[in-house]
């Protein structure tokens, strides 16, 4: 029997169950890895083209809820979104199993497992793996990005191309959700570096005790549960770029451990002497007012001085009202692709209040708002109310304003329609019952 093309990856803390899971496999499919450990999986996607990973959800005596699971799952569809994930759960354990369903995984087998169930699950995703591929291949091809028409948003993406085509460091400023992690990303597919790894690092989601090992890896028994050599998330962006995303949260007694790092351009595993060469493109960013917390200390000149060799700020929406409508309906498009949709588009009065809103989380914010309406509207057409961004604290003083007249008539509509019921026209409108009598008191509309 031909073997299938195909490299699949089995994850679990159990050796019989990889020594199991191998024998089987690799009778049917090319290559076959396993990891004792889900943290040996980064650097293995990274290494390897893997089709399908089969993974336990349990790594730890004494928790057994999925949530480890859960959490390399995201990781796994964050870092290859073509590689399709299998959960192995025990039959007690299904409801997390397809938790997991919902958020990406492709399917889930039972431990103990029956074989002819096992090979039949893993042939159909190797089959679905191949359409991902192809699919990402094109959309890597014809990855689009919005850079919209203000001056500072023009100003910075020269600056990155510019920057791309050199090896310099880059800190890139601005507030939460203007878009750093696709700056940088674009900044790294514009480099030489672009068909090597680019990982991404949220230094505001790990703790302190696992700074050291996530970042820099560690050695087998450098601590109770370091059971295998495992590369730290530099090494694995080793020839490519490493994102280090909100560096303004480091905490200080850390801060010198990265400038060492990057000093020397080497990395020493925890529990190791020997340094290892790194060649890695730095690009880091924070939304705090890194200057600032120099002048407080709080952050060690020495350090910023090595990561801002070219510092680029990223605007606010604020800063950039002519490219609000532009990139909702950029957004439109891209997120009604993503769900497989075509010829989704925004009411025509919808112009006026996406310019007005006050878009205080920027451009993720605007996204969240546009995948909710896209889900809940009809027709292929979204309203204000499906967006609903008529409820914030920035009210039209001037009733002559054409925004405040088209809320106006809005209210009047929805009051007529449903009898003056308030419960239900705050409801249709996307507003909180307490919104909708501060705009009743507002347009005198006590009486409709």
């Amino acid at each position: 029997m031909r073997k299938k093309q195909a490299q699949i990856l089995v994850v679990d803390d159990q050796e019989e169950i990889l020594f199991s899971a191998k024998m089987i496999l690799k009778k049917h499919f090319e290559t076959i890895f396993t990891a004792n450990s889900p943290k040996k999986i980064i650097s293995i996607l990274n290494e390897n083209e893997i089709n399908v990973v089969l993974l336990d959800m349990n790594y730890r005596i004494g928790f057994e809820d999925g949530r480890e699971g859960i959490h390399w799952l995201k990781e796994i569809k964050t870092l290859s979104p073509q590689t399709i994930v299998i959960l192995m759960t025990a039959f007690g354990k299904i409801d997390t199993a397809v938790e997991g369903i919902k958020i990406g995984a492709f399917d889930y087998v039972l431990k103990p497992w029956h074989n002819e169930k096992l090979l039949e699950t893993i042939d159909k995703a190797v089959a679905e793996s191949r359409k991902n591929t192809k699919k990402t291949i094109i959309e890597k091809a014809e990855k689009r990005y919005f850079t919209g028409t203000s001056t500072k948003i023009k100003q910075a993406y020269s600056m990155a191309e510019k920057v791309a085509r050199t090896d310099a460091n880059v800190l890139i400023l601005g507030e939460n959700g203007t878009g750093k992690y696709v700056f940088s990303e674009f900044i790294h597919q514009n480099s030489e570096r672009k068909n090597q790894p680019f990982v991404h690092v949220d230094l505001g989601s790990l703790s302190d005790n696992l700074f050291e090992s996530e970042l820099f890896g560690y050695v087998k028994g450098a601590f109770t549960d370091a059971k295998t050599d495992t590369p730290g998330r530099f090494e694995t962006a080793q020839n490519g770029t490493i994102f280090l995303d909100e560096i303004g949260n480091i905490p200080l007694h850390l801060q010198s451990k990265l400038l060492h790092v990057l000093q020397t351009k080497t990395v020493t595993r925890l529990g190791e002497s020997k340094a290892r060469p790194l060649n890695v493109r730095i690009i880091a960013a924070t939304n705090s007012d890194i200057k600032a917390e120099v002048k407080n200390k709080t952050f060690r000149e020495d350090l910023l001085y090595r990561i801002n060799t070219m510092e680029i700020h990223l605007p606010s929406l604020r800063e950039r009202k002519d490219d609000i409508v532009p990139m909702a309906d950029f957004i439109l498009e891209q997120i009604a692709e993503k769900y497989n949709q075509t010829d989704w588009h925004f009411e025509d009065n919808v112009a006026p209040y996406l310019e007005k809103y006050p878009w205080k989380g920027n451009i993720r914010e605007m996204e969240n708002k546009i995948e909710r309406a896209l889900i809940l509207a009809d027709n292929n057409t979204i309203s204000v109310q499906d967006l609903d961004i008529l409820d914030f604290e920035e009210i039209q003083e001037n009733d002559e304003n054409p925004l405040s007249e088209m809320e106006k008539t809005a209210i009047e509509k929805a009051l007529f329609k449903h009898h003056g019921n308030i419960s239900k026209t705050a409801e249709e409108l996307g507003l909180s019952r307490a919104a909708l009598y501060r705009r009743i008191e507002k347009y005198d509309l006590k009486n409709t």
